[in-house]
């Protein structure tokens, strides 16, 4: 097998269609285009236009928007396996911005090269399109957190996603993963200044369900932290492949 074929977006699809060999070499082809970025550099920026896509292939991205007085909301965070810009290649423009967090490799994505092979494989486009489906709804729970769960549920909630987000690609677990978000990351995802973040942290900590420390994050209850965040991850839909 090679090493595409092993790769965390590999993983990630495999979990909505069951990949021919046909797909497999489609999907190497778009990993021929290899890149390095440096942490704290945009590689895309707001507003921009004519843009790639990538695919990250390791390290953590996050995507944000600022907003006029200068603050920054994070949008989500980008693990391996993830597309970065597919939306800005649709619809021409980039819509907000993204930073590596951590020195990162990724593969360009042309446009004609995606259209080509989204023509060439259906049923590969139909994944891509069910894994892009599956960021609008991992939106939707974050703006659900942010309007309506408070902090301890919403940190809880995150966590779990990121949790289960990372499993999918083989680099998370019930027990924990590597994090290399901040407090001040943190802060700006989930609508809590730094202070508050590292208050709730504290607090589930000293509960007994979880530990964001030294970069990693250690499931000490994964049920409670589940109860506490009410976290039903259907909206992931990580149950195994619709086609086959």
């Amino acid at each position: 097998m090679t090493v595409e074929a092993q790769s965390p977006l590999i993983r990630k699809l495999s979990t909505f269609v069951a990949l021919s060999e046909a797909e497999l070499a489609v999907l190497a082809r778009l990993h021929r285009r290899r890149r390095t970025f440096v942490a704290g550099r945009d590689m895309v920026h707001q507003g921009q236009s004519g843009q790639l896509a990538y695919i990250l292939s390791s390290g953590w991205v996050c995507s944000y928007k600022i907003q006029p007085d200068g603050t920054r909301q994070i949008v989500d965070f980008q693990v391996p396996g993830d597309f970065l810009g597919l939306r800005s290649v649709l619809l021409r423009t980039s819509d907000h911005s993204f930073e590596p967090i951590v020195d990162i490799e990724a593969a360009e994505v042309l446009t004609d090269d995606l259209l080509e092979a989204f023509a060439q494989t259906p049923r590969l486009a139909t994944a891509i399109l069910w894994a892009a489906s599956r960021d609008e709804a991992m939106v939707v729970e974050h703006l659900v957190g942010i309007g309506r769960r408070d902090a301890d549920a919403r940190m809880a909630h995150f966590l779990l996603e990121l949790g289960s987000r990372l499993a999918l690609v083989g680099i998370g677990s019930k027990e924990g993963f590597d994090c290399p978000l901040t407090q001040y990351h943190l802060a700006d995802t989930l609508g809590l200044s730094a202070v508050h973040v590292n208050r709730v942290l504290r607090q589930l900590r000293e509960s007994g369900l979880v530990t964001f420390r030294d970069g990693h994050v250690t499931f000490h209850d994964y049920g409670g932290l589940v109860e506490l965040a009410e976290f039903d991850s259907a909206y992931l839909d990580q149950s195994g492949p619709l086609l086959k």
